[in-house]
């Protein structure tokens, strides 16, 4: 089966239904379409804003890596990767996947392989902005997100 891959990485916001559209108009080989969206959190009130950075070309040079082994993995007729980029408000989006594929079990571990890899592979980093506190701390790798992306390796 031959997978269509897109990935954008940008500054602003997404519309989901378009990606939806893209993924799916005009075919009749798409039986199930799974999208995750991660939104940026208020951490209870005192985050202020979040900031992500990456080098261009080598963010999305490894997005497209996971990608093609997202599409080697599983049979996908298509899979939508954007990240954004900047500084990012509590309630807006921050990423979104979208996997395409004849069968739901494909569609949805598809997505959640591509969305485990790109929170430990893809190079983004993330400066945490609080409210009174400009400055703010840069976000450390979290070992859940390790074992997350564990549970994808071949013996």
């Amino acid at each position: 089966m031959s997978c269509t891959i897109r990935i954008r990485i940008q500054p602003q916001s997404f519309d989901i239904e378009e990606e939806s559209k893209r993924l799916t108009q005009g075919r009749s080989d798409v039986g199930a379409l799974v999208t995750f969206t991660g939104y940026c959190r208020d951490e209870g009130g005192t985050l202020a804003a979040l900031t992500l950075e990456h080098y261009p070309g080598m963010a999305e040079a490894e997005i497209g890596r996971i990608a093609e082994e997202a599409a080697a993995r599983w049979p996908l007729s298509g899979l939508t990767a954007i990240h954004r980029h900047g500084r990012i408000l509590p309630g807006e989006p921050i990423v979104l996947v979208a996997a395409a594929s004849s069968h739901r079990q494909a569609a949805f571990e598809a997505a959640s392989f591509l969305m485990d890899y790109l929170k430990t592979r893809a190079p983004f980093w993330k400066k945490e902005e609080r409210v009174g506190d400009r400055d703010g701390d840069w976000v450390q790798t979290k070992a859940t997100d390790d074992a997350a992306a564990g549970r994808w390796q071949k013996p």
